[in-house]
C-alpha cells in the first residue's frame, strides 16, 4: 500500500495504481494531413523578398473593397459596403485609387497621393480634402483616415539595403510556423523600422509590420492566396521580363493608431505596365468644398 502511494504521481500518468487505465491518447495522423515545413536561410529570405520589392514597379488592380472602422479598443465596429476599386501604384509613392458603388457604379470616393500630398475628392459630401503626408492627424470618425499612400506598404514594399541591421528568428504557434525578419532603425536609439513574416508552407511572404517612433505599430498587412501570374499579367506587351511569379490575391491592412482596416480581394492584377503620369493627377472637383487636413487646419477656429 505504501508503495502504491509513492509511486501514485507518477503512476497517474501511466497505468495508476490498480491498472485504471492510460489518461492520455495517441493520434497517428496520415502523411497527406501533416502541414509542410520548409527551411530557408536569413540570405535566401532576404533575397526572395528584395527580388519582390525591386521587381515591382507599378501595379494595376481591380478589387472588391470593404472598409471597417472602430474596434473593441474604440467601443464601436462599424462596417461598410463593398465597393469595387481601380487602384494605381507606381514608385516611388504615387498612387491612386478610385472607388465605385456596386452596380450602380457611381464613384464613391476618388483618391490620390505623391509621397508628399495626398487628396481625396467624396463626391456624395461634396468635398474635397488635402493635406500633407507627414503632417496629417487623425479624424474623430475613423473612416475618414482612409488615406491613399496607406495602401503603399501593401503593394510596393520598400527594398532591404545592405547597411541595414536585420534580425532573423522562427515563429511557431497554432496557426502555422514562420520566419520572420526585423528590420532595425539605427541612429540614437536603435527601434524596429519592419517586420517581414514568412510563412514556413510555402515560403511566401504572409505578413508585413510597419513600426514608428517608440515601436507603435502603424501599419499591419496580411498577405495569403498567392496565385502564379500570367505572362501578360507580369509582363504587358512591350514591357521587359521580370522576376515576379506570383502575386496575393487576398490583402488586409490594418491601420491601428488610425483605427480602421481595409480588406482587399483582387480580381485582376497587371503588373510592370506604363502608367501616364496623368493617371495619378486628381484635380478638385468644380463646386466641391476645399478642406485643408493636418496641424494649420486642425486649429482654424470652427
Amino acid at each position: 500500500m505504501l508503495a502504491c502511494a509513492v509511486g501514485a504521481p507518477l503512476a497517474a500518468f501511466s497505468f495508476g495504481c490498480h491498472g485504471g487505465g492510460a489518461v492520455s491518447t495517441k493520434t497517428t495522423l496520415p502523411q497527406s494531413a501533416k502541414p509542410v515545413v520548409r527551411d530557408a536561410t536569413r540570405e535566401e529570405l532576404l533575397d526572395k523578398y528584395n527580388q519582390i520589392a525591386q521587381g515591382v514597379k507599378t501595379v494595376n488592380v481591380t478589387v472588391e473593397l470593404k472598409p471597417t472602422a472602430g474596434s473593441k479598443y474604440s467601443g464601436v465596429i462599424e462596417e461598410y459596403h463593398e465597393v469595387k476599386a481601380f487602384l494605381l501604384a507606381a514608385r516611388p509613392a504615387e498612387i491612386r485609387m478610385i472607388g465605385q458603388a456596386p452596380v450602380i457604379g457611381t464613384t464613391v470616393f476618388d483618391m490620390a497621393s505623391d509621397g508628399e500630398t495626398f487628396r481625396v475628392s467624396i463626391p456624395s459630401k461634396n468635398k474635397f480634402l488635402v493635406g500633407q503626408v507627414a503632417a496629417e492627424r487623425s479624424s474623430t470618425k475613423p473612416i475618414e483616415n482612409l488615406r491613399p499612400h496607406h495602401l503603399l506598404d501593401a503593394l510596393l514594399w520598400p527594398e532591404i539595403r545592405k547597411e541595414e541591421a536585420v534580425l532573423f528568428e522562427e515563429f511557431n504557434d497554432d496557426t502555422g510556423r514562420y520566419y520572420v525578419l526585423t528590420v532595425l532603425r539605427g541612429g540614437y536609439q536603435t527601434e524596429i523600422l519592419r517586420k517581414i513574416w514568412f510563412d514556413r508552407a510555402d515560403l511566401q511572404v504572409s505578413r508585413l509590420q510597419g513600426y514608428g517612433p517608440r515601436g507603435s505599430l502603424v501599419s499591419d498587412v496580411h498577405l495569403s492566396d498567392w496565385q502564379p501570374l500570367a505572362g501578360d499579367q507580369e509582363h504587358p506587351a512591350g514591357s521587359p521580363a521580370g522576376p515576379i511569379a506570383a502575386f496575393p490575391r487576398a490583402i488586409r491592412i490594418d491601420r491601428p493608431h488610425d483605427d480602421y482596416r481595409l480588406t482587399l480581394q483582387i480580381t485582376k492584377v497587371v503588373l510592370n505596365a506604363d502608367i501616364p503620369a496623368d493617371r495619378f493627377k486628381l484635380d478638385q472637383p468644380a463646386g466641391s468644398e476645399l478642406v485643408p487636413v493636418g496641424d494649420a487646419a486642425e486649429n482654424k477656429p470652427r
